[in-house]
Parts: C-alpha cells; structure tokens; sequence
C-alpha cells in the first residue's frame, strides 16, 4: 500500500548517528585514511606553536582540510568550509561529529604562514614513501619535463623599467607585504627569482616573472618542475621556481631528489630536447645515468643563424695537436681558457678571409669559431645512447606519462596559482602531486583487490571448467579467466 507522506521535524537530540556506516566502503577518502598516515604532522609543527595562550585547530585537521582544497578542486577556503558541514564523509575523514563547530577559513591562511612549505614537502615525502612500499615505484627510470602556471596576478599589475629599476622595486614589494602579512618564511632573497635581469615586476606577486606559454599572451608566471616514475607514473621528484628558471637546469636537483625520496638509484633518465645539453649529457655520464634525452643540438640544425653552412660535424678534431681541422683542411686552434665548461676554438681573420669555402663556412666577418665542450667524449657517449632504439621508444612512452600527469593535475587546479609568492606556489604544487598520487595508489589498490578476488575465484573453481575472455582485466592482463 501507498506509505505516508515524508515530513522533516527538528529534534533537540540526536542518537544512534554512526558515521562511520553512513560513509560508502569504496569512498576515496576511507583508502586515503588506510594509505596515508598523518601522524607526523603533530610533532612537525609543535615547535611553530607557544607553551600558552589560546589552542589551536588540530594540526591534523588543517592539513586534511588543504588536502580535501585540492583533492576535490573546491574554489575557495571559504567555500570549503560553507560545504565541510553538508559532507558526512568529509566530517568522517576529520573525525569530527555533527555538533562539532566547523574551523574558520582563516585556520588555513595561517597555518600556512606558520608552518612553510617544509611540512607539506614532508607530506608529498610520505607518499612517495606509500607507493614505494606498495610496490608502484621501479626507481631506477624516470621522466621529467615543466609547465608553465599561472601567478595569481594580472597585467595590470606589472610595472615597467629597467633592469636595476625592477631589482629594487621587487625588494621594496617584498618588504611591504612583509609588514602586512608577516616575513615570508622560506624568503632568503634567492629563491624567489632567476639570476637573469627583468624590466618588469608584480606588485601584487613580485616573485612572479613575466612569461609566453605557446600560443598564449604573455602573463606573470611560475614553473614546475617534476619527475615522474616510469612503471606507473608515480611523481617523486618536484620543484617549483620563478617561470624564467630552464628545465634543463634542474635535471640533477631532480635526481638527487627522486634518489632521496625513494631509496633507489636512477639509471637512466627520459626528457625532450630542452634538457638535451652538453652539460647534461655529461653528467648524466659521470654519475652513470643513461642520458635517453633528445639532442638540442640537433634542433639547432636548422636554425636561420647556421642555415647553409657547414655544420660543426663536418670539422675534425686533432686531439694531439688540439685543433679543429676544417673542410677547406685549415687548423683552428684553441683560443682561450674554458668559458664556463666549453672551450672555444677559431681560425684567423687572414685564412678564413680568402678561403675559397667562406660563404658555405661562416657568417662571421673575421673567422670560424668551434665550441668544445671540455668532458667532450662524455657528451659524445650520451648523444650515442640519446640516438638509440631504447632511448626512442622511452621518449615516446614519455609523451603520454608526463603529458598525462600535467594534464591529470589540471583537475586539481595545477593552471592557475591559488596564493601569491613562491613559498606559496610551492605548497600548492606539493598538495597537488599528494592528490595525484594518492589517486596512482588507490587506483592500483582497487586492482589488486580485483586481483585477489579474481585469483580466490580460480582457486575454487576447477581448471578445467574456465574459459579465457577477452575482455581487459582490471589489473592490466589481456585476458580474464571466468567460469563457464
């Protein structure tokens, strides 16, 4: 028969309310509570808090608010406290009940003026550590690129003069915003920007540098840094810095740090062609990393300034008289010290102007001039290696492994940059790459479930009454084995 109409009375009491049975089994956030755990956070921040005076929000508490920011993508700290209260599994996962007061949104702002990027890098840590132990981290191949982001700053912010100028007035931003909201704690006067000289600043984000991204205008920016692991993308490595700073500047920083997070030693390293230097071609070979990285160089052939003349390939070195022998069989000879790691060698204004083979030679109006970089057989070894077969079908994996991570942060709020100054943008990088793989470690956990369920299955049914489908496996096989 027809029930009763529904009716919603207020009650002074609630009893009997659980929780933990109104939250789904296979809710996210039940696999981040079993995965990740947070017991660290108490004693890493214990020394940013006094002895007296009023307490504060559980450490715990603030920092799963900052994860539940980016891992559900909320626009706004304000607004996530405004849907905190609607959401039982949110309420669940910080263990609050019903009658508990929600935090203001200002506990997050805070917190981490307080706390610095160190904390949250320890959190990103951790998880590294959660998928070594779940076995999704092979740690000896990785992938790298960058991305440009977003500041949090507009164009109409920018200030214009010259190089000097833009120094000073970038100090002068700094120092105001300090006596508004406090002295930037990760701020040491050199992380914040590149060595290279600008003509333009933020006032309202001086760390950020004005920066094109392909096709787009133009605008204040940041970069990421990061690497990824080969077996299942996994981020180990991250590092975020002024939009200036090049990729293939920090190739090593993010060695040494996936080696740090992960205990495993790289051996062989996948990037494009903006890390395809001699530089890194060297120390990829000094440290025994196979370099699987494009060759800048070979971009290079093409370029509008050596179009049509002799490549520097076409010159053979000497090694017992240190020259350069070149097509029209005339030496040139060293001409200087090693400026920075690369040597420079040159023939003479009096031979190179009457060879017969000047215009196919050089642009010069005096003489041709031949870079040589001083661990030159090393970067030789790693251009060998960057042309192999290997080094190819890496290159190609790596389209998708680090395209896919860029692209999959994107859900996250990765574009734009949430806060203003680095150490900011640098926090919200760490939450970032947290959310991404936490979902890497729960998505290879669901199958792993699927495989146990699939393999008990087997073990009760006899071989001889299963078929093999065709179907994809969750757990990555190209078959699955059913009862017929």
């Amino acid at each position: 028969m027809l029930g009763p109409t529904q009716t919603s009375k207020p009650k002074l009491f609630h009893y009997g309310i659980n929780l933990e049975k109104r939250v789904r089994a296979m809710n996210p956030l039940r696999q981040i509570k079993e995965n990740l755990d947070f017991s660290f956070i108490r004693p890493a921040v214990a020394g940013f808090y006094g002895q007296s005076g009023n307490e504060s929000e559980d450490p715990i508490v603030i920092m799963k608010l900052m994860l539940l920011l980016f891992m559900d993508d909320v626009a706004s700290e304000r607004e996530l406290m405004r849907i905190v209260g609607e959401r039982l599994d949110y309420l669940w996962f910080l263990e609050m009940d019903l009658e508990d007061e929600i935090p203001d949104h200002s506990v997050l702002s805070k917190a981490r003026k307080r706390w610095g990027k160190t904390v949250f890098e320890d959190l990103f840590v951790q998880v590294v550590r959660a998928c070594v132990e779940a076995g999704l981290v092979a740690g000896d191949k990785i992938h790298m690129d960058g991305s440009l982001i977003a500041a949090n700053a507009s164009m109409k912010s920018l200030q214009s003069g010259c190089p000097e100028l833009i120094e000073q007035l970038r100090a002068v931003y700094r120092r105001e915003e300090a006596k508004l909201e406090g002295p930037d704690p990760a701020d040491d006067g050199a992380i914040a920007s590149s060595e290279r000289s600008h003509r333009t600043v933020s006032k309202t984000d001086p760390d950020a540098v004005l920066m094109r991204k392909s096709s787009e205008a133009a605008r204040p920016r940041y970069k990421n840094h990061r690497s990824v692991d080969d077996q299942y993308g996994v981020i180990t490595a991250l590092e975020t810095t002024a939009a200036d700073v090049n990729e293939n500047e920090k190739l090593l920083d993010l060695v040494h740090q996936h080696e740090t997070n992960t205990g495993e030693k790289v051996e062989t390293v996948v990037a494009d062609a903006q890390y395809g230097t001699n530089d890194n071609f060297a120390a990829c070979q000094q440290r025994g990393v196979r370099s699987h990285m494009a060759d800048l160089r070979a971009t290079y052939k093409n370029d509008a300034p050596t179009r049509g003349i002799f490549h520097e390939t076409d010159f053979h070195y000497d090694a017992e008289t240190d020259t350069y022998v070149c097509p029209a069989d005339q030496r040139l000879k060293r001409s200087r010290k090693p400026n920075g790691n690369t040597y420079l060698y040159r023939g003479n204004k009096k031979t190179c102007g009457e060879c017969a083979l000047r215009k196919q030679c050089m642009r010069s109006k005096y003489w041709r001039t031949i870079r040589r970089h001083v661990h030159h057989e090393l970067v030789q070894q790693g251009r060998q290696q960057s042309q192999s077969g290997w080094a190819k079908r890496d290159r190609q994996r790596r389209k998708h492994l680090m395209e896919g991570s860029f692209a999959d942060a994107t859900h996250h709020g990765f574009k734009r940059a949430r806060w203003r100054r680095l150490h900011n943008q640098q926090i919200q990088d760490y939450l970032i790459a947290v959310c991404q793989n936490i979902r890497i470690l729960m998505r290879c956990d669901r199958s792993r479930n699927a495989a146990s369920m699939v393999i008990a299955m087997s073990a009760r049914i006899p071989s001889s009454e299963l078929v093999v489908d065709p179907e994809i496996s969750p757990f990555g096989d190209s078959t699955r084995l059913t009862p017929k």
